[in-house]
């Protein structure tokens, strides 16, 4: 056996093997929609497109439209996630989502970087605000951190 077919060989089998664990009830992906200065919505789900769907259907009950309610950001495994709130020195606001983090720790560590006011000195407002585990359950951030 050649290399190359080894190394395909070897990528079935981790393609198979991942998709079969996912679809028996392994871990979940997480799913941010949003329609910036209106709605959002958070779903967890097997796959993106089930997650997606969940959450635009918040999105939009939230009162976001079909068509401003966009997909934000999806990972898998969806671990640990955090919403940062941000505003710019010329008004609007939205949120950033960071997700997949090994902890809450490492969540909240790269909400700190995202709002590092030298690398980004047009927002006048940056803060985590809220972080999600796996399950999608939602936990306030305190205003100390």
């Amino acid at each position: 056996m050649t290399l190359g077919r080894f190394c395909t060989t070897i990528f079935a089998l981790t393609m198979v093997a991942a998709t079969a664990f996912a679809e028996e009830g392994g871990r979940q992906g997480i799913a941010f929609v949003q329609a910036p200065e209106m709605s959002s919505g958070v779903c967890t789900g097997k796959d993106a497109a089930s997650a997606f769907d969940c959450a635009k259907k918040q999105c939009i009950d939230g009162g976001g439209t079909a068509e401003d309610c966009l997909e934000q950001a999806y990972c898998f495994p969806a671990r640990f996630s955090v919403d940062v709130f941000m505003q710019s020195s010329e008004g609007p606001h939205w949120h950033e989502y960071l997700c997949g983090w090994e902890s809450k720790e490492l969540a909240l560590a790269a909400a700190k970087v995202a709002c590092d006011n030298v690398k980004r000195p047009d927002l006048i407002e940056c803060t985590a605000v809220l972080t999600y585990d796996e399950d999608g359950t939602s936990e306030e951030v305190p205003m100390d951190n």
